[in-house]
């Protein structure tokens, strides 16, 4: 009998120091897989198509891994973050450069980026209740600034892709009501992640804030000058190399505001910049510089005053 209870013993020792292990080789590897430098092989490549094919494959690897490992904060910033970079890259805004005849598509493409969107921010979203439980409830003033006072500069990233990730899909679907509630929650997020460490990415946050402040209304929070602001401070902090606030501007002030000849001035700026010259943001200019492109091509469908081209 005394055998017997020692043998048993042992199993349950070697049972418990077997989970350990896995447990002990699953951190590794997801610590291994979502450490710094990881998202630069990403946002580093000069071809977008390829890119655009490997991301579904790592957001399903990266789902995987979560699900053995579902408290694992750092894979849920990547999953979460990858599900929002490849629907704003690769999804809404290919769909947004198709031709008017290809409505259906448009269409098709908008709803499957808001889908994509929401499935990141609910994994970042939960990120953040892993860390301070009760705030995916808070829904008041009073209640959010409480939670918000709690963000650490660690949490940035994690909040930064989480508006990112729910305001995009709001402006997909700007009909959502259960979404636009949550604007107040996001914007004293974003400004407590801007408190904590406003050099994020470089000038991602600075970069954030002219889509931000520019397109929603006053009574939402929007505020142009504080847009125009963020823009000086992205140009600043990149001198200029940021293709992507240039195109922001463009759409979200100048044609608004009927501005064409700022409109153009800024496009052809980020057409003029070399992706080569820093690698960490060359993917990104890259896609930018599409957009500019293609803005420019189709200017005459933003400001009624330019001339349809002959072959439309």
């Amino acid at each position: 009998m005394r055998t017997k209870i020692v043998i048993i013993l042992i199993l349950a020792v070697f049972s418990l120091w077997s989970c350990s292990i896995n447990k002990l080789v699953m951190n590794l590897v997801s610590d291994a897989l979502t450490g710094q430098g990881n998202s630069d092989v990403f946002t580093g490549d000069s071809d977008p198509e390829l890119v655009g094919d490997a991301i579904p494959f790592a957001i399903k690897m990266y789902e995987a891994l979560l699900s053995q490992n579902p408290n694992h904060q750092g894979l849920m910033l990547m999953t979460g973050s990858l599900f929002v970079m490849y629907a704003n890259a690769f999804v809404q805004g290919p769909s947004e450069m198709l031709p008017n005849s290809e409505w259906e598509a448009q269409e098709a493409g908008h709803m499957r980026a808001k889908a994509l969107y929401l499935r990141g921010y609910e994994i970042l979203k939960n990120a953040l209740e892993l860390k301070y439980p009760g705030f995916k409830n808070a829904d008041d003033d009073d209640t959010i600034k409480k939670y918000v006072s709690k963000f650490k500069k660690d949490d940035v990233g994690i909040i930064y892709w989480a508006v990112a990730g729910g305001l995009s899909a709001y402006s997909i679907d700007i009909m959502d009501f259960e979404l636009s509630v949550s604007i107040p929650k996001w914007k004293a997020m974003i400004q407590r992640a801007y408190e904590l460490d406003p050099d994020y990415g470089g000038a991602s946050l600075n970069e954030f804030f002219i889509i931000f402040y520019a397109s929603l209304p006053e009574m939402m929070g929007g505020d142009l000058e504080l847009a125009l602001h963020h823009f000086n401070l992205t140009m600043e902090k990149t001198n200029g190399q940021s293709a992507g606030a240039y195109v922001s501007y463009a759409q979200s002030i100048c044609i608004p505001n009927q501005d064409y000849d700022t409109f153009r001035d800024l496009l052809e700026k980020a057409l003029s910049i070399d992706p080569n010259e820093n690698v960490s943001t060359r993917l990104v200019n890259i896609i930018s510089q599409r957009r500019a492109r293609w803005l420019l091509d189709n200017a005459w469908i933003y400001f009624s005053f330019l001339p349809m081209p002959d072959d439309y």
